[in-house]
């Protein structure tokens, strides 16, 4: 079993909100994360070099034989050829840039403390193999129909689906639903003309459904009753949805289990939308959306017109809440209240038109380990500490605080 360490690249401050709370190859998109991805196609266990503050929950593990890779990078066939074919110090480059390498021990260390690149023996990616690349928050649903259709092969090939419920209604090919153990479809309409519709263990979709693939609904998920999905869409592990969803990913443990528009988005991990919240995903002059950029700390063009919420983990919205067009919502934030909040909203802010406060860490904390409890988990220290991480680093975004005069933010 090959030893896979995959390294957040360059562009993951590309990647804020959502990877404020995980490496980068923790993102979810077709029916895999990315880390699951590569330790499928290679048959190895991957492990991390990601920020040092999220060390403890995602470490490093270091062997003679090591195959290090960017964790933005989706596998195929030609690129896991090439790295397989890689023989000790030999190294996969793009455009100059760190693609793959194979190092023994001493090797990785002398590349971690020197960034020693240049003592690999390197070569170029040829041109002509093609590879998806997760840079911005808009790649991951922009690709989740190719990366879909691909985890779905994998993972269905010689293999039998469990039988599914004559009360369904199936439009297109019936070899492309599966049905993992335990999972159970009843009085639903599933379309596989524009793509494969995969139902994880113990998922279940209610009755009066409407589903056109691709879909991938994870294990321990829940579609409920009447909800109207359309492709490419990714419903991470245990999670609740209803309503309207257009191409959509959600990582895992999340909610929108009401009525509302979800379009073109992606939710991260213990977030909850409530009834009727809706999202627009189009502007009303058809422009390319702009979106907020961490790296730049501004609004950016984004070269996309449909474009509509990036949600980070932790973060709720009350019943009733609009988002406009390319809104990014932080960690831990909780918005409220009518008409249209602002189209950035920092981590572990509290309010909505009216105005924010800071929604401090101790409520915060206190928050993540009721819905913790509800899902039966633990908020241990080290997701505690985490969480603390990011409220003090990103305490430059939530500019109503005046953090020189130590003004007093009060509680809520």
């Amino acid at each position: 079993m090959k030893n896979i360490i995959l390294f957040d690249p360059d562009t993951r401050d590309q990647l804020l909100p959502l990877s404020y709370t995980r490496p980068v190859c923790e993102i979810r998109l077709g029916i895999w994360t990315i880390r699951e991805k590569w330790e499928h196609w290679l048959k190895g266990k991957a492990s991390y070099i990601t920020q040092d503050y999220l060390s403890d929950k995602f470490p490093i593990a270091i062997e003679k034989d090591n195959w290090v890779i960017n964790g933005s990078v989706l596998p195929n066939e030609a690129l896991c050829k090439l790295i397989n074919n890689l023989k000790f110090n030999q190294a996969l480059l793009k455009d100059g840039e760190l693609l793959a390498a194979r190092i023994d021990e001493k090797q990785f260390y002398n590349l971690i403390e020197d960034n020693a690149i240049d003592q690999l023996d390197g070569f170029d990616l040829d041109k002509d193999v093609e590879y998806i690349t997760i840079e911005r928050p808009w790649d991951i649903f922009s690709n989740n129909d190719k990366a879909l259709r691909s985890d779905f092969e994998r993972i269905t090939k010689g293999r039998a689906s469990a039988p599914l419920s004559n009360s369904n209604q199936i439009v297109g090919d019936t070899s492309q639903i599966f049905l993992e153990e335990g999972a159970t479809v009843e009085c639903t309409i599933l379309n596989t003309k524009k793509g494969p519709i995969y139902i994880g263990k113990n998922a279940e979709i209610m009755e009066g459904c409407s589903i056109r693939g691709g879909l991938a609904l994870c294990e321990g998920s829940v579609l409920k009753m009447g909800a109207k999905i359309y492709g490419a869409t990714t419903i991470g592990p245990y999670s609740k949805v209803g309503g309207e969803v257009n191409n959509v990913v959600i990582f895992a443990h999340s909610n929108k289990g009401h009525e509302g528009y979800l379009g073109n988005s992606v939710i991260g991990e213990w977030c909850n939308l409530g009834a009727d919240t809706n999202t627009s995903n189009l502007k009303n002059n058809y422009e390319p959306v702009k979106l907020w950029d961490y790296t730049k700390d501004s609004f950016q063009k984004t070269g996309m017109q449909f474009l509509g919420l990036i949600m980070a983990d932790h973060a709720k919205c009350a019943i009733n809440t609009m988002f406009n067009t390319g809104t990014v919502v932080g960690v831990s934030a909780n918005v409220f209240g009518a008409g249209f909040p602002r189209n950035f909203i920092p981590s572990f802010s509290w309010g909505g038109v009216g105005g924010f406060e800071t929604y401090t860490i101790n409520k915060a904390l206190e928050t993540a380990e009721r819905v913790f409890a509800r899902r039966n988990v633990a908020l241990d220290e080290t997701e505690r500490a985490i969480l603390q991480y990011v409220y003090d680093y990103s305490v430059k975004y939530r500019t109503w605080e005046k953090t020189d005069t130590k003004a007093k933010v009060a509680a809520v």
